[in-house]
């Protein structure tokens, strides 16, 4: 076994179940995180039943947080045509900041040591060796796991070829309270240039998440005047604004959303997370990606860790191609599909589709979405 020292940078759902997926093995990373647990992020919070086989193993199924559980799936068009059926395999719901704030207390109950409210300022690669500076300490580093999310300025940094073009999309996170809503129920609503997920996660809270253009914002000035003129327009979305409670002082907001490919390896760094690829939000499968894709980072940093034989080339090079084997068209995937949304003809036709094809649009939510996996699936 070689003497390796493991940074993850980054502290979300691919960095905290990468450490704890290694911690359980003997291999204590250590993780920076630029936030302070605990703490909201733009996510849709909706999580698939795939990964529910390796949480459990892993022993980080949320139980106690008695996540909702989802089956059913609703789609509204911009002009308020709706369509509904039911989700083959379903998912739960749940908050990042009740759930992240869980992973972090179990990888601290392994043995796994954190650096928050610090931010990575560097990643430089020499010799075999990194290190990686903050603005207050410096580490070396044997393998360093980029797990910094969707858009960082350590993308800028290490000059990732997705950051220097623009992206327009625009995410908005709110909780709220809305007297009636199913808690078996994930709905999307389109509006012009976007769409809006709504499901409830713990404590009877409901996550409304939307993707928009930033066109949209720019046009009405503000986020509150684009949703009165923008979002009222689906018929479903002003029922929701005008009637529900909303228990933010302000919207979690990110801007420059990329859907771009990105590599699962940069400068020798691996990605895991949204910093290795990120899936439309309308697949609902962000959170599970991100778990799926730490499990299989963290077999292949263990194999490396256990056998003397196996360098690093090898490493990046099989992470590389495990990781594009399984996601890679699934992200596409959800590329493609996402030019259903967000327009008057093209949702009307998305929910034809759910109406009188249901077969179809199983289909496609089906090439968005794995297979449950347990924790014994091999590299």
């Amino acid at each position: 076994m070689k003497d390796v020292k493991i940074v993850i940078v980054g502290g979300g759902l691919a960095g905290l179940i990468s450490s704890i997926h290694l911690a359980r093995i003997g291999i204590k990373a250590y993780v920076i995180e630029k936030k302070m647990y605990p703490f909201h992020r733009v996510c849709g919070e909706y999580i698939s039943n795939e990964v529910v086989p390796y949480l459990d193993d892993l022993g980080c199924y949320p139980h106690e947080l008695r996540p909702s559980q989802i089956n059913r799936f609703e789609l509204t068009s911009v002009n308020g045509r709706s369509a509904s059926m039911p989700l083959d395999l379903g998912g739960f719901g749940i908050s990042r900041y009740a759930f992240d704030q869980y992973l972090y207390q179990k990888a601290q109950s392994l043995g796994v040591r954190f650096c928050t409210g610090n931010e990575v300022e560097s990643i430089v690669y020499e010799r075999n060796t990194f290190t990686v500076r903050t603005s207050q300490q410096e580490h070396e580093a044997d393998i360093v796991i980029g797990a910094f999310g969707k858009r960082s300025r350590l993308d800028g940094y290490l000059k990732r070829g997705f950051f220097g073009r623009r992206s327009p999309y625009v995410g908005v996170k709110y909780h709220i309270r809305l007297s009636g809503f199913a808690d078996d129920l994930i709905a999307l609503h389109n509006f012009k240039n976007g769409y809006c997920g709504i499901s409830q996660v713990e404590d009877g809270r409901i996550n409304l998440c939307y993707l928009t253009h930033r066109d949209n914002v720019k046009n009405y000035g503000n986020i509150r005047d684009m949703e009165t003129q923008v979002l009222y327009q689906n018929p479903f979305l002003q029922q929701i604004f005008s009637t529900a409670t909303f228990l933010f002082e302000k919207p979690e907001v990110i801007n420059e959303i990329s859907f771009e490919t990105k590599a699962p390896v940069a400068h020798h760094i691996l990605m895991a997370g949204d910093a290795a690829g990120m899936i439309t939000p309308l697949c609902g499968n962000g959170m599970a990606l991100a778990i799926h894709g730490a499990k299989v980072l963290s077999e292949h940093v263990i194999r490396y860790v256990e056998d003397k034989t196996y360098d690093r080339d090898q490493l990046e090079q099989d992470y590389t191609r495990a990781w594009n084997s399984l996601f890679s068209r699934r992200l596409w995937a959800g590329r493609q599909i996402q030019r259903l949304f967000g327009g008057v003809w093209s949702s009307n036709l998305a929910v034809s589709l759910a109406n009188t094809t249901p077969g179809v649009a199983r289909y496609l939510m089906k090439k968005t979405h794995g297979e449950p996996f347990p924790i014994s699936n091999g590299i």
